[in-house]
């Protein structure tokens, strides 16, 4: 498990977000119980296990910076949390003060493997309404053509969502940032959705690259 060597826990994911697209803030704030992101407020996203030290993680990032907490999730084996602010420079030294005091780095965080990236092209109309009964977002119609991309660890879903939506004019119905896998489900135009699925893709290689590429110059 990368990163339990050090600091007594597995960091599973370490994402920077510089800003929160508009509809994926909205999702957030949606069913958040903690503090609601604002549209374009910068964002990182820590996954942890075991579960319950996400505390000490967010104890440290609130005390040494005037960030605020977005969300936490503590299932049984993963924590995750999400600290966001206006303030990018805010947000970066809360990701880097739980880094210190854990003795980690960013690159210390798992690699990320997409375990699912499905286009579906002109849905029919029974299927889009399964969709929309069981979304938390924007409705799918038939006809629509729909992304649903899943990744583990789950966490790294987030900043493929906020990646797609900055490539694409798509609609965002699902995102599911925790678990054993992260779910995305975007919908749009035929067009449209290939953009947002190739920057989601793109994104997620481009974190796996930056790993592979501290390893390789140390």
């Amino acid at each position: 498990m990368a990163g339990k060597e050090k600091g007594g826990f597995e960091l599973r994911t370490f994402i920077f977000i510089d800003q929160l697209q508009p509809q994926l803030a909205q999702f957030i704030a949606k069913d958040n119980r903690v503090y609601d992101p604002k549209e374009y407020d910068a964002a990182i996203l820590l996954e942890l296990a075991p579960a319950m030290e996400i505390h000490r993680m967010i104890d440290l990032a609130l005390k040494a910076t005037r960030v605020r907490l977005g969300s936490v999730v503590t299932e049984r084996v993963y924590g995750t949390m999400q600290i966001q602010h206006e303030d990018q420079g805010e947000v970066i030294e809360a990701g880097e003060a739980v880094l210190r005091a854990a003795g980690k780095t960013k690159y210390d965080r798992s690699k990320v493997e997409v375990v699912t990236n499905m286009v579906i092209r002109g849905i029919q109309q029974d299927h889009a309404i399964y969709f929309t009964g069981t979304s938390s977002g924007n409705m799918i119609l038939a006809g629509d053509s729909v992304l649903i991309l899943e990744c583990t660890p789950a966490a790294y879903v987030m900043i493929a969502a906020n990646e797609a939506l900055k490539a694409a004019n798509v609609r965002l119905t699902t995102v599911a940032p925790f678990g054993a896998t992260g779910r995305l489900v975007l919908c749009g135009t035929e067009s449209e959705i290939d953009t947002a699925a190739a920057a989601a893709i793109q994104c997620l290689t481009a974190l796996n690259a930056e790993i592979d590429a501290h390893k390789a110059g140390k």
